[in-house]
């Protein structure tokens, strides 16, 4: 043992006072190390301290739990056939009995374990997250754009999807004579335009090609430099995976507005009675719903990244975070975010029946505040002799699609009045206090635009302010959220 000495205490400072503890505790049985005194921890050393020390078994030299490079058992020649003299209980620090092979092996484990754990923490480049921002603000844009397109009704102006050769609009007389005769082909110019002029027609070709253009655009400046960022490793495995989610819903936003356009082109529109040439409302609603999904997705995953690389405001948020009331508080801004949502997706179907040209008052419509016909198409009458079921109402009936969206947009701007004063009681950090306010201000902003579009019969830019008016009550929420919720680095 008196080798053992010698070998830990000409290692370090603190070896050398361990080594003499050890030698006193061997005789004195009653030595007891507190570990938090630093002496140990300067010799990389882990103590399990009781009151008393147990005894020794047949190896009392495999003590240690762990030592530095300076003292690895393997620097140590350790005979297991010393025994402790002492009878009485010692408790010890633990020595790993391992050879030098062994030992070597699982310092090269956990060095690899240690870089693996490393790279899993660290967060996507802040660039990232920049870049995500970008793109929701190009989604942004091509919501309010689309939103243009369908009130001048302008999307049913290009027949064909060519999304290399559609990149490039007529030039000459002759490309746009033949550009307007496809147009004469399809209903909305049979049944609504046709005394439309060439001029006339220019104009809303001109709306509808920017509008896929942008969407082209969007596309481009996602997936090139997500490649590039990919490739020189500046994304975490996750926001690459998500990534890849997004470029995909990308492609599928493209698929669905051609299949929104193309069931306006239909000529089962010139069989019905009293048709109007539009689009699906089904398909407009999914429409609106992708570039909704997608802009949330671009949005949160910015502002994660921006704070994920921000370790001080991290640790900051973690333990208000913990707190009862702002987990509560969480919960209720989550299903107020929801409710935006579903009060948008509702919007879209309102749009998409032109249901904002009837009923132009408020509170009421007409002499009550539930419309007559609210099941019109769900009732026999005589103008009705095969009622469909109650779902259609709700789905396709102009009147009760309103309704609808009058419910939901009141129970909406409720949810958010309530979570501000609740919020009142909350310690909120201040990001989250700035982003409730300005939810509430939104809110009232949005409102007004609502009824003040169906006062006025739906005119364009107050129509257009409403739209986006949803996205940026939308925005607002989902920034609330990301307010309330830990990021990982």
């Amino acid at each position: 043992m008196n080798g053992l000495y010698r070998t830990i205490a000409g290692r370090t400072r603190s070896g050398r006072f361990f080594a003499k503890a050890l030698a006193e505790g061997a005789r004195s049985s009653t030595l007891c190390v507190n570990a938090k005194s630093g002496l140990l921890a300067r010799a990389g050393l882990r103590w399990q301290c009781s009151n008393t020390f147990p005894r020794i078994g047949s190896d009392p030299f495999n003590m240690f739990e762990r030592l530095p490079t300076s003292l690895h058992p393997n620097a140590l020649r350790i005979s297991s056939g010393v025994r402790a003299q002492h009878s009485s209980t010692v408790a010890s620090p633990i020595l790993a009995d391992a050879s030098p092979v062994q030992g070597k092996e699982l310092q090269t484990e956990h060095t690899e374990q240690h870089r693996q754990d490393h790279q899993e923490e660290a967060p996507s480049k802040p660039i990232v997250g920049w870049w995500y921002l970008f793109s929701g603000s190009l989604v942004f844009g091509i919501v309010a754009i689309g939103g243009l397109t369908r009130l001048t009704e302008s999307g049913l102006s290009i027949v064909e999807w060519n999304l290399i050769k559609g990149m490039k609009p007529p030039r000459s007389q002759q490309e746009w004579e033949e550009e307007f005769e496809k147009y004469k082909q399809f209903p909305e110019y049979k049944l609504l335009n046709h005394h439309m002029t060439l001029p006339e027609f220019k104009s809303i070709f001109y709306m509808e090609w920017a509008h896929r253009m942008v969407g082209r655009f969007i596309g481009l400046s996602f997936i090139i430099p997500g490649a590039y960022f990919a490739y020189k490793g500046h994304m975490s495995k996750i926001i690459r995976n998500r990534s890849l989610l997004v470029a995909a819903l990308i492609g599928g936003q493209g698929l669905l507005g051609w299949y929104m356009v193309k069931s306006g082109l239909s000529d089962e529109i010139m069989e019905k009675a009293h048709a109007v040439p539009r689009v699906s409302h089904y398909w407009l609603a999914a429409h609106l719903g992708s570039a909704f999904t997608i802009y949330s997705i671009m949005l949160v995953t910015g502002l994660d990244i921006l704070r994920a690389n921000k370790a001080k405001a991290i640790e900051n948020l973690r333990l208000i975070l913990k707190h009862a009331d702002v987990i509560k508080f969480r919960r209720y801004a989550i299903g107020t975010a929801g409710l935006v949502f579903l009060t948008a997706m509702s919007g879209a179907f309102v749009a998409g029946l032109d249901a904002g040209l009837i009923y132009n008052e408020f509170p009421k419509m007409g002499e009550g505040y539930v419309p007559s016909d609210m099941w019109a198409m769900s009732t026999r009458t005589e103008r009705n002799p095969n009622p469909g079921p109650f779902w259609k109402d709700l789905l396709e009936n102009p009147s009760a699609v309103q309704f609808n969206h009058r419910v939901l947009a009141m129970t909406t701007a409720s949810s958010v009045g309530a979570l501000w004063l609740y919020s009142r009681r909350v310690k909120l950090p201040r990001n989250a206090r700035l982003a409730v306010n300005a939810l509430l201000a939104m809110a009232g902003v949005q409102v007004t635009l609502g009824i003040t579009t169906l006062l006025y019969l739906v005119p364009v830019p107050l129509a257009a302010a409403h739209q986006s008016g949803s996205l940026t009550l939308l925005s607002i929420a989902l920034w609330l959220m990301h307010t309330l919720r830990y990021v990982k680095r």
